[in-house]
This record gives structure tokens, C-alpha cells and sequence, in this order.
């Protein structure tokens, strides 16, 4: 009879639907499942499928589709069978298939699984019917199989029955290879079993079908002890059969082109290692933790590699019996062991209960040691961090690493619900993961328990080589915290390197070489076989390192946000101020709060928002064409402005202001840097009072930028121009280790293939003709908005920030075939003869060279797409006949031309390094006699000032200098010194420059063609010109800033010094005796006295100040001094403590003042006023006519000498005296 006539005549269908389901059934089970089963099948299956004919596998299978569906009346004709085939190529989203559900009960598990992932989406359900035969593949995985192909299977709990057999899936999901949780290189997707399979054919009651043999060896097993002995002792040809309790699964690995895997029987204390390779691997699914096995037929072999130690392996007659129990019966020579309770298995870990938990300690301690603690554990995955590098979420608060392990066949996916066995638990081995963490070694295992309902989320944007991130790991052998760290670190530069960056880098392999620069740690050793096998165990987890103050990475955006948040959030008004600012008018208290800074250098200080080391990692460049005139760092959020100093090339080797331009375009680290936060306050305070009251603030602003050394710096992928810089410095021995270091990185670890598609790339766009002269800076101006843009087409005419630089032209103009960049100097670019002079006109767009072109450094102007060399020919003036002329030729450099500094490796050795130009010192400047000087200095302080200008100032620069105050730009007085203490004020007026960055109190400054000016009383200050440029030479530590003290001076010799040699100076003598001591109450506003709560002029206001002053006589042995006092120097002048000082003011505040002539009488108060008479007291005591130590400035208004007559009895003499020298006391130096 026709089989598929038999097959229908089994059923009794209700309808035609039905009847063309069974068809479709019978149909499937003879094209797709029969031939499978009648092909070659391995040994184990050869009974089980004998005589099975199609029509009864189809009965089968129908049948225990009734037994799976909860209404057994009907067939389930929603549902169709699906081939392997077809589900590859035709599925295209994850799924999942249950017979059994019901609409209502889809419905709750989709919203239970939504709940537990709020941000994931349940699968979605599809009525297809899985059926096929389970088999062995390659590396032990499982497969499905059917006549049209097969596809990978993940069971929960596989069971040896049912391999090779023909099987129906009531329950699966399906992941296909696009979605996450998948990996790339796979080809196909995966089939997740759900609960146990269906077996169509019916089997041997427990365990593997029998081989021959195979009764005998269930029979002879022995227990873990009995088998320990027989591995001591070991004999050739023996086979053993052994049960026990499975105490550790260790994952798959391939050595040497072998793949195997190990696990180990227990009987406490005793373990027992197996080893399992060949076509064996599949029972890696079938063993678990905590399980009792019966294996048979293993045979004792030498490890090699594992001390030489004996360790039972497997033989192709060996089979595996799971769930099995050893009793008396199948073996009296062995006792029966005891049950052996579950390793402990945790749920959730608590910090609080570790004792790896921990109080919170400074994050400026040292790097410390601490052990690790072996523990199980069950848990869901929440969010997966990162599959290549194998980072996951536990519960929402377990951090979990799978580094250690080789990567998972099956990558975990959110949702799933996993047991951990012999898993390190870390406490903070990284601030930047959870702080509990667990990590697995080659001895823990994983098993999932059930699998995610969910779809994968959209994976993140990563790098192409996720993956790196652990080979580099098992090369390298790091420990956990350093892995941690580079993983977290490339995650944040894959959202913040420049894109083009990330077109030519592997981000895994940046942060890999980032991760080694800052941790520095030496490599661990790493032993397979001892990690997996050895007791007690030992592994790179057993000990991990804890550095609470590691480097904190932080993108451009985020530490500019970071910096202007905490500008005035981080800062009191009054502490603004100097000493004594409650005793300030309005007008003082405003122009004190017009500028201030705040500075943070790396790594902060303890309390410091950014707790830890902040790191930067960005591209150097030039400035845009509207920012400061400084270099900017740059990543993918944003740009900050940065004020960068070099070593020099000079003999002395010292500092200066950045000249490389191989530093434009690389790729750097930036680890030690100041942060700079200028604040631009304009305020209208009448009073000190008034400070926490903002209605008084009219506008507010802040400027951040950075301050660093180029020399400290990392690279991590250099320029062309740098690459051949460091060629060059290596070749003349002058390169540090550092940067030999970088180079050697960054070209080794960059593919060979991307490494030439860059530099095919680069050559494309250098390719390009040009021509070029190589120039020596002389001198450099200043940049100023100057009306010059209309000599540009691509410029409209108008303010343009503009400077000249004079430079000397060492040889003729050389056409080249490709851009030079700062290639090796030839014999052809050096002229002999002479050396012509040429004026650089550098406007626009190429202003923004400004801060790289240094006096005595040498550049190659490169002019792009030409080769007419009179494109780099300066126009002279032109003249009348008989005129001679004395300017040099000028040059226009357009927006599009490029310096390339040249090194003193890569110039010709007939062509030396330049001296810079004369640069003096305060002290010379002091002394000297020149209109135009050029000197270096430290700034000591900075104030803002406010002249009558300073409306005018802002219209002109209220276009040009966006965003700072117009006050400000009116001008800034700084006072800058020398080594020797002596000091000099220099005068700026920023109203038609950019505003120039790095003056701060600290920092060391280049100051070029500056005016010496002598005011009409004697004194000497410097004024700025349009021609004057300022350059930061070298960085201070501007936190706390300490100028070299003022040189000890005599009065008498100071005295009669009519040179301003020093305005500053310390002066140690004796108090002689007061001459005059004024307290008074002044208005705020109007600085009239203040009497009885009001002012004694029409002003209206009702906030006061108390002043003081007091005016004494000092003798130091050569000569005398009058010196004046105020403010707060006038209370510990008088010795009075801080009470008696409050006591003081509240007494005087109804008569508003009083003045005190101590060598006379007082010109306002009576003779009986006890207050007076209590300061005149004060002013004789001892306590005041003591020796004293003064930081003193010398009036510049000294008058001249008199004439004076004396009478001495009936005569008179004439004689001329030198009046007292007048000092102003700054500072009382407390011995």
C-alpha cells in the first residue's frame, strides 16, 4: 500500500485543512528527516534506527505533537515544518517557537520578559516546526541536521541520549548570525533548545546504548579514591572506568592544533583530572558542576607540561554515563561514596559582607595588593558591555570578565540567566566598572541555565577589532585591573577620537598601547595546565592589583564641561579678593574682581572634583581662524585651546615657546597638564557686604585652556613631519626614549595593510608640485586687528588679525615634484654669498602660524601647487632715482602655504643653528638705556585695568574679542621679576589684539619689543606696542605662586640711589617711634567719613568700610626710613590681637575717625579722650618699638635735599638735609 495512504489512515483528520497539514508532514519527514536517518549513521545509532521506515517516524512525529499541544482533539495546523535550509536563508530576525503556548500565555511571558529588561523587546513568536537529528560537529558543538543542511544547537542540559537521534523541538529560539550575542565569522545562526527535545525513536531505558564491553565496564567502576591510587601507579595498557561528582569543568582549548578540554571527579579532598579530546569534545555540553558521572574505558598518560604529572584521558572506547549512582552492587571492592554537598552557590553578592569591602580611602594611596576569593554564583545578564573584549553585567551591580577564558562559541546575550563555578571574585579592581566583580580563569566554568527571552538591543558603536582587546590579553598576560581599564578607555575613544582618526587606528589597539604607557607593569607568566589543574590553585586572578588613582580618561567636551561648571560654582567672592578686602571701597572691590584664575594641575589634589589622574587623548593643531593664537587638542567632541612650551635646541637647552611644527597632526596623550580657568567678572558692589548677592553681577564670563610641556607628551601615531623628525634626532643621537619608544609602537602595531593604504593616501595629496626657500626667524610681531584683509581675494576687507615676521632667506627658491615636508636641508637650498632679508606679512587664515614661528629657529615655507618661484619673491618698494633704500622686500603668505620647522639634525652642517636675540633681564631693562627691549620674565601678579578708553576699547573690539569682557580689554598690568627679586611693571593694551593666554602669576614670559618708559617721578615700566609680542617661555606652578624675594637693602644706601636699581626691597630695623596713626569709617561709595550709621557727605549710601593707616620711623644703623602702613598690616603693627582690633572699630563707629599724633597732640580729639589716650599708649609701647622685618616699595616721588636753618645760641647755621627716605610697607616678615 502506498506509505503515505498507510501513514493517513493512522489519523482521523476533521477537515481538509487538517488533511493537507499530515500531507505536509509526510512530505517533510520523507525529502528532509528520512534520508538522514537512512544514510550513514555514527555506531551509537546503528540499533537505535534500525527498521524504521518513513510512514511510522511520521506517525511518530505527529503523535508526540498531540502529546506537546494542550488541546490533543485537534492538529496544529497554524504550525508548519521548517528545514534547516530555510530557516538559515529565509529567517533574517531572532525568534521563538512553543508548541504549547497558548495566546494569553505568549502574551504573559513577553510582558514578563519586557519587565525584566525594560530597554529590550521580547521575541517575537512564529509557528514553525523544528524536526531533524542531533549530531556531533566540529569542536564538540551540537547540530541539528536534516537532507538540507544543519545548524548549530545550544541545549541547557544535553543529555548523551539524545545524540544521533531523530528528534522534534516543542521549544526553541532562534538567533540568526546577524543578530547580537552572534559571532561575525559565523556564517549561519544558532538554534537555543528549550527544555529537553523530543526523541522520536525509543532508546535504551538509561544511558548510552551498551557497546561490547560496555556492561563489563559499568560494572568494574571504581570511586575517585580507588582511581587516585591507579594514577599513581601507572600501567601500560590499563583501562579504568571511574564515578564521581564532577568538582570543575574547564573550558575548550587548542594547543598545538589539538583541541581538548579537562574536568575533574571529586571525592573531598581528593580530585581527580580528566582529559577529553578528539571525538569526545561533545560531552563539554554534557558535564556540569555538582553532577555524578560514570565514565569508562580511560586510560593514564603523561601531561606534558604539568610537572610530569599522571592524569586519566580518554580512548575511543570510552563512553560517559550522566546522572549516574554508584551503589554496592555494581562494585564491592569500592565504598560507596558519600554524597557530597553543592559547592555553595550565590545569588547576589553584598559588599558589605565581603571581606574585600572596604571603607573609602584617598584615591591619592599607593597602588595596593589584594587576594581573591573563589565562589559560585547564578545570575542574569543585564547589559552586555562588550562581547569581543567579554565584559557583561551581572543583576545589574556583578561585574562580569570572560577574558581569561577563550572566547564562548556562543556569546552571551542579555537575558540569560547563567551559573558560574569557581569564579574569582574581585572587589574595585576598576573605578570605571561596577565594584564587585567576577572573573573567570581557565579552571571556572559557565553554564547558561536558561536562555534570554529578549532580542538584542542595537549593538554600540565599537571598534572593527573589538576582539583585540582579549588575544592582546592572552598574549600579553596583563592583570585584570589593566584589562579593565583599556577596555573601558577604548569604549570611550571609539566616541571621541577625530573620525579620521578612527579610519587609519585600531582603537583596541590605542587603548592596549595607552594602557601600557600609564600602568607600566611588568608581564605574569601564565601556565595552562597549572591554572586548570593544580591544588592548591593558582592563576593571574588569584592576586590583583588596586590602583584607586588611575587615570581617568576624559574626552575634550567633557573637561571643558567639567572646568566652566565648577568656574563659579567652586569659587567665594570674597576669597577673590587680597588681605583686607573687607576694608576696600566699591570701586576697589570691583576692579579686584574684574579677572581671576583658577588653576588645577594633573593629577589633582585631594578634594578636587576629577578625583582621579584626568587623561586626554587628541590631535594637535593649528587654531581656527577665530580662537586664540595657541594650539589646540582636539578629539571628536571638541577643541580646547592649549599653551604648549619645548625644550630648545639651544647650547643651554632651556625652554621655550612651541617651534615644531612636526607636532601639527599627531595623534598624542596628554598625562601632565595645568588647567587654566580665566574668569571675567563685571560687577557694580558698593560694598564688601553685599558679595552673596548677584543682582550686583552685570556679566560674567570664563575662558579654559590648558597649559603643558610638548617634551611630555606621549605619541601615539605620528605625523609624516614628525616621523621624519624623529628619524632625523635619532640619527644625530638626540631623541629621547620616550619618543624612539612611540615610533617603534606605533608603526609596529599598525597593520601592514592599513599602514599602506595611509601612506598611498598621504602620497596622493604630497604628490603635488611646489616649491619652497628655507627662512631663519629674526624677530616676530605681535598679532593685532590690523586693516588688511583686502589684499586677499578670499579675504573682505576689514579688521584682520594679522603679524610680520622678519626673517633672514638662507637660500634660493627650489621647485620640488612633491611636498618636502621637513625633509633633510640639501646643498641646494643654501646660498653662500649672502643672506637676503624678507619681511613675512602673515594675515587671515595664516595668522594662526603665530604660535609655532620662534626668533632663531630655521622653517622651509612651502608654497603648494606652483612652480613659479617668483610666487616666493618679496616686492620691494619702489624708489626714485637717487633714493637708497633701507627696507627689506615684503611677502604676502597666502592661506594655503605650510612652515616645516628644521631641526638641527636635518640642517646642513654649513648652516648653523642661529643665537636667539638678545634677551635681557628685569634687572638689565632696570639699568639699560634702550627704547626697544626684548626681556624675559616671571609674572608675579596681574591685575586688570580700566582707563577712560575703555568704552571706546569695547566698540572697537566688541566684533573681535567675543566672549571677554570689554574692561578687560582695555588693558592688564602685570608685574613681572627676575632671579634676583627686582621687579618692573609692564603695561598691556589688548583693545585691537586677541586676547593672549598663559599670563598668569608663575609663568615665565618672552616680552619682544617692548617700550622702556621712565614716568615723570624717576620710575621705569614697559608699555606694549602694535610691534610688541608676547611668548610663554616657560610654565610655573601658577597654584602657588612664590616670587624670589626682594633683595635685602640698607637705608642709608638706598637713600641716596637716584638709579632705579631696585623699587622693592626688605629693610630689618628698629621702630624709632610713630608719627602718625589714622582709624576712620569711609563710605563705600563716596569715601567720605562715616558718622553714626550715615555718610557726612549728600551720598546716600548705608554700607561702610573701616580703613587704617599709620605712618613710623625706622633706623637700621645706616640711615632712616619713614614708612607708611595701611590696612590690615596696621593690626599686627600695633600688636593688638583679633578682639581688641573688632573692640577698636565698634568704639569708633559713632565718631566715625580718629587720627593720633603720637610726638604731638591730636588734631580732632581732647586730651582726656580715653580712647585716645589708649592708642597713644599702644604707639610707645614696647610691643611696637620693636625689631621689625619689612618687604618695602620706595616712593618714586623722593624730594630733593633742603636748605635748613639750625640756631646754637646767637648763632645760625645753614646746611643741606636729606629728607627720610619714603617707604610703603607690602609686607611684615614674621621671624
Amino acid at each position: 500500500m502506498d506509505p503515505l495512504q498507510l501513514f493517513l489512515d493512522q489519523f482521523t483528520p476533521s477537515g481538509e485543512a487538517e488533511s493537507l497539514w499530515l500531507k505536509q508532514i509526510f512530505s517533510f519527514i520523507s525529502e528532509h528527516v528520512f534520508p538522514v536517518l537512512s544514510g550513514p549513521a555514527p555506531p551509537a545509532a546503528d540499533d537505535l534506527l534500525t527498521g524504521v521506515c518513513a510512514d511510522q517516524l511520521s506517525v511518530c512525529v505527529v503523535k508526540k505533537i498531540q502529546q506537546s499541544m494542550l488541546v490533543t482533539h485537534s492538529l496544529p495546523v497554524s504550525y508548519r515544518p521548517v528545514s534547516v535550509s530555510e530557516l538559515l536563508s529565509r529567517q533574517h530576525l531572532a525568534c521563538v517557537s512553543n508548541l504549547s503556548w497558548s495566546t494569553n500565555q505568549q502574551r504573559a511571558w513577553a510582558k514578563e520578559a519586557e519587565l525584566s529588561l525594560p530597554a529590550h523587546r521580547a521575541l517575537p513568536r512564529v509557528n514553525l516546526l523544528l524536526i531533524g537529528c542531533l549530531r556531533e560537529g566540529r569542536g564538540g558543538e551540537w547540530r541539528l541536521m536534516d537532507a538540507s543542511g544543519s545548524v548549530r544547537c545550544e541545549c541547557l542540559s544535553p543529555s548523551p541520549l539524545w545524540l544521533n537521534r531523530p528528534v522534534f523541538l516543542p521549544h526553541w529560539n532562534y538567533i540568526p548570525h546577524n543578530a547580537p550575542g552572534q559571532d561575525e565569522e559565523d556564517a549561519e545562526g544558532c538554534v537555543e533548545l528549550i527544555g529537553s527535545p523530543v526523541l522520536l525513536c525509543a532508546g535504551a531505558a538509561q544511558g548510552l546504548a551498551v557497546g561490547a564491553g560496555g556492561e563489563a565496564g559499568l560494572s568494574r567502576a571504581v570511586g575517585v579514591r580507588e582511581a587516585a591510587g591507579l594514577l599513581k601507579n601507572r600501567t601500560p595498557g590499563q583501562r579504568v572506568s571511574v564515578c564521581g561528582l564532577v568538582g570543575s569543568v574547564c573550558p575548550q582549548l587548542i594547543v598545538a592544533g589539538t583541541t581538548f578540554f579537562c574536568f575533574s571527579l571529586t571525592d573531598d579532598p581528593i580530585s581527580l583530572p580528566v582529559l577529553v579530546k578528539d571525538n569526545r569534545l561533545w560531552w563539554a555540553q554534557c558535564v556540569c558542576v555538582s553532577q555524578r558521572v560514570c565514565v569508562t574505558a580511560l586510560r593514564v598518560c603523561v601531561l606534558r607540561g604539568w610537572r610530569g604529572n599522571n592524569i586519566l584521558c580518554v580512548t575511543e572506547q570510552s563512553e560517559i554515563h550522566t546522572d549516574y549512582t554508584h551503589t554496592a552492587a555494581d562494585n564491592t571492592r569500592a565504598d560507596a561514596p558519600a554524597d557530597t554537598p553543592p559547592l555553595p552557590t550565590m545569588s547576589h553578592v553584598d559588599d558589605g559582607d565581603c571581606e574585600e569591602a572596604e571603607p573609602e580611602r584617598d584615591v591619592q594611596s599607593a597602588v595596593r595588593v589584594k587576594k581573591s576569593r573563589v565562589i559560585s554564583y547564578q545570575g542574569t545578564v543585564t547589559e552586555v558591555v562588550s562581547e569581543g573584549a567579554g565584559l557583561y553585567v551581572i543583576d545589574r551591580t556583578v561585574g562580569l570578565c570572560l577574558a581569561y577564558q577563550p572566547t564562548l562559541r556562543r556569546k552571551l546575550r542579555a537575558g540569560d540567566s547563567v551559573e558560574l563555578h569557581h569564579i574569582h571574585f574581585l572587589y574595585r579592581p576598576c573605578p570605571d566598572f561596577p565594584p564587585s566583580v567576577l572573573c573567570t580563569c581557565l579552571r571556572s566554568s559557565l553554564r547558561v541555565t536558561s536562555f534570554s527571552r529578549v532580542g538584542g538591543s542595537p549593538a554600540a558603536p565599537g571598534c572593527p577589532g573589538d576582539g583585540a582587546l582579549s588575544r592582546l590579553l592572552l598574549e600579553k598576560n596583563t592583570g585584570v585591573s589593566e584589562y579593565l581599564w583599556s577596555c573601558h578607555l577604548s569604549s570611550q575613544l571609539t566616541r571621541s577620537l577625530v573620525p579620521s582618526v578612527l579610519k587609519q587606528q585600531c582603537v583596541c589597539v590605542l587603548s592596549w598601547k595607552l594602557m601600557e604607557f600609564v600602568w607600566r607593569r611588568e608581564r605574569q607568566k601564565r601556565n595552562i595546565y597549572s591554572e586548570m589543574l593544580d591544588e592548591p590553585h593558582t592563576c593571574p586572578l588569584t592576586q590583583y592589583s588596586v590602583d584607586p588613582a588611575v587615570s581617568q580618561y576624559l574626552s575634550v567636551s567633557e573637561l571643558r564641561q567639567c572646568l566652566q561648571s565648577e568656574c563659579w560654582s567652586s569659587v567665594s567672592l570674597s576669597s577673590l579678593l587680597p588681605p583686607g578686602g573687607s576694608g576696600l571701597s566699591s570701586s576697589q572691590i570691583n576692579s579686584a574682581l574684574s579677572w581671576s584664575c583658577r588653576t588645577v594641575s594633573s593629577p589633582t589634589p585631594p578634594g578636587h572634583t576629577l578625583r582621579r589622574r584626568p587623561l586626554l587623548v587628541g590631535v594637535l593643531e593649528l587654531p581656527s581662524q577665530t580662537s586664540a593664537h595657541t594650539l589646540q587638542l582636539r578629539d571628536g567632541t571638541g577643541a580646547v585651546a592649549c599653551v604648549v612650551t619645548e625644550t630648545s635646541q639651544d647650547e643651554g637647552g632651556g625652554s621655550k615657546g612651541g617651534f615644531n611644527t612636526a607636532w601639527i597632526g599627531c595623534l598624542v596623550c596628554v598625562q601632565r597638564f595645568t588647567m587654566v580657568t580665566e574668569r571675567f567678572l563685571q560687577s557694580d558692589f558698593p560694598s564688601y557686604q553685599q558679595l552673596d548677592q548677584d543682582k550686583y553681577i552685570t556679566h560674567k564670563h570664563c575662558r579654559v585652556y590648558l597649559q603643558f610641556s610638548l617634551d611630555q607628551l606621549h605619541i601615539l601615531s605620528p605625523s609624516d613631519a614628525m616621523v621624519t623628525h624623529l628619524r632625523g634626532a635619532e640619527s644625530g643621537g638626540d631623541v629621547t626614549l620616550r619618543r624612539q619608544t612611540a615610533e617603534e609602537e606605533t608603526e609596529g602595531g599598525q597593520p601592514a595593510g592599513r599602514k599602506r593604504r595611509r601612506e598611498e593616501d598621504l602620497g596622493s595629496t604630497h604628490s603635488r608640485p611646489c616649491v619652497s626657500m628655507v627662512i631663519r626667524v629674526e624677530q616676530k610681531e605681535g598679532v593685532a586687528y590690523r586693516n588688511t584683509g583686502a589684499g586677499s581675494m578670499r579675504e573682505k576687507a576689514g579688521l584682520t588679525a594679522s603679524f610680520s615676521v622678519r626673517a633672514a632667506v638662507i637660500g634660493p627658491v627650489v621647485s620640488w615634484g612633491r611636498d618636502p615636508k621637513n625633509g633633510p636641508m640639501t646643498d641646494g637650498e643654501v646660498e653662500k654669498e649672502k643672506e637676503d632679508k624678507l619681511v613675512l606679512v602673515l594675515s587671515g587664515v595664516s595668522a594662526r602660524w603665530f604660535p609655532l614661528l620662534q626668533p632663531g629657529c630655521f622653517y622651509r615655507l612651502i608654497a603648494a601647487n606652483s612652480q613659479d618661484p617668483s610666487v616666493l619673491i618679496g616686492c620691494a618698494v619702489s624708489v626714485r632715482r637717487g633714493v637708497e633704500l633701507h627696507t627689506d622686500s615684503t611677502l604676502q603668505v597666502q592661506s594655503d602655504w605650510r612652515f616645516h620647522t628644521l631641526t638641527r639634525p636635518l640642517l646642513l652642517h654649513t648652516c648653523t643653528q642661529a643665537r636667539s636675540p638678545s634677551v635681557l633681564s628685569v634687572s638689565d631693562v632696570l639699568d639699560c638705556r634702550s627704547e626697544l627691549v626684548c626681556f624675559q620674565a616671571q609674572v608675579s601678579e596681574r591685575i586688570s585695568l580700566k582707563d577712560r578708553s575703555s568704552d571706546s576699547a569695547a566698540g572697537v573690539c566688541a566684533g573681535v574679542c567675543a566672549g571677554v569682557c570689554a574692561s578687560v580689554c582695555a588693558g592688564v598690568r602685570l608685574t613681572v621679576c627676575d632671579q634676583s627679586g627686582r621687579s618692573l611693571h609692564v603695561y598691556l593694551d589688548l583693545s585691537h589684539t586677541p586676547y593672549p593666554l598663559g599670563l598668569l602669576p608663575g609663568n615665565t614670559l618672552l616680552l619682544s619689543a617692548f617700550q622702556r618708559r621712565v614716568s615723570r617721578s624717576g620710575g621705569v615700566y614697559c608699555s606694549y606696542l602694535p610691534v610688541s609680542s608676547l611668548t610663554v617661555s616657560a610654565l610655573g606652578d601658577t597654584s602657588c605662586v612664590r616670587p624670589p624675594p626682594a633683595p635685602m637693602m640698607h637705608l642709608g644706601v638706598w637713600a641716596v640711589s637716584r638709579e632705579q636699581r631696585c623699587i622693592v626691597g626688605q629693610v630689618r630695623g628698629h621702630v624709632v617711634c610713630f608719627l602718625f596713626l589714622q582709624l576712620q569709617w569711609s563710605c563705600s561709595l563716596c569715601g567720605s567719613v562715616y558718622v553714626q550709621c550715615r555718610s557726612s557727605s549728600r551720598c546716600r549710601s548705608t554700607s561702610c568700610v573701616f580703613q587704617s593707616k599709620a605712618k613710623l620711623v625706622i633706623d637700621d644703623g645706616t640711615g632712616e626710613a619713614h614708612i607708611w602702613f595701611s590696612g590690615d598690616l596696621v593690626r599686627p603693627l600695633l600688636g593688638l590681637a583679633d578682639s581688641q582690633w573688632e573692640g577698636l572699630q565698634r568704639a569708633l563707629k559713632v565718631r566715625g575717625h580718629v587720627r593720633v599724633y603720637p610726638r604731638g597732640r591730636s588734631l580732632v580729639c581732647d586730651a582726656d579722650d580715653p580712647l585716645l589716650h589708649f592708642l597713644l599708649c599702644v604707639c610707645s609701647s614696647e610691643v611696637v618699638c620693636r625689631q621689625l622685618t619689612l618687604t618695602c616699595r620706595k616712593h618714586n616721588t623722593q624730594r630733593s635735599e633742603e636748605m635748613k636753618r639750625f640756631s646754637r645760641g646767637d648763632r645760625d647755621f645753614m646746611t643741606r638735609v636729606t629728607p627720610p627716605l619714603q617707604l610703603t610697607c607690602t609686607n611684615i616678615i614674621t621671624d
